[in-house]
């Protein structure tokens, strides 16, 4: 069986949960689509999330790489088309806020993913879940992460698919930052399960 490797991220910012975290946690072990999962939650940090993403890849050894991200403020589920080399935006968990860097000097100005995103979105919209293809993932943690993964792939691991997708606020967030839309955790869930099941 292959091994997808599914990262989330811990809370940030003024989002005392995050979804992804308990989603990856939940799904850590499970057979979906051929897959057996293998899910490590990330630290918001510039410094050290990419380094740990790539240290997973060379633990786990996966067949694929899917991430999931936080985008409180969406409302449908967003499979994300492309990463930029650049990190700028809010501070992270450790309090750095980068203007203007590049995230591998020296490296493509941006990377696709491989993953069969339309295919996603149609698997999801079909499931009754509203989804749609984001061609920006900002340049905060999200793309930083999706960009290490793809270069990467691009540099190393051609055979590896890897993506990335952001995902509303649960209801659990919802309450407690009262001023985003929100989802159901089940759902959520739901919609990720989805994803994966149409992976080649």
């Amino acid at each position: 069986m292959k091994t997808l490797l599914l990262t989330g991220f811990e809370p940030f910012l003024n989002y005392p949960v995050n979804p992804t975290q308990r989603i990856v946690d939940e799904l850590n072990g499970m057979e979906i689509g051929g897959y057996r999962i293998h899910s490590e939650v990330l630290p918001v940090d510039f410094s050290v999330s990419g380094d740990r993403v790539i240290s997973h890849i060379e633990n786990v050894k996966p067949d694929a790489v899917l991430s999931l991200g936080l985008s409180g403020g969406r409302f449908k589920i967003t499979p994300e088309r492309i990463a930029i080399n650049v990190n700028d935006g809010a501070k992270d968990n450790k309090g750095h806020a980068p203007v203007d860097e590049p995230i591998v000097e020296r490296g493509a100005d941006g990377y696709f993913t491989n993953m069969p995103i339309r295919k996603m979105v149609e698997a999801l919209k079909h499931a009754g879940l509203p989804a749609e293809i984001s061609n920006t993932a900002g340049a905060y943690l999200c793309n930083h992460v999706m960009y290490r993964v793809l270069h990467v792939v691009n540099e190393h691991r051609p055979d590896m698919l890897a993506g990335f997708i952001h995902i509303p606020a649960s209801h659990e967030l919802a309450v407690e930052h009262g001023r985003v839309p929100s989802w159901s955790h089940e759902d959520l869930k739901r919609a990720i399960v989805t994803c994966i099941e149409v992976l080649d």
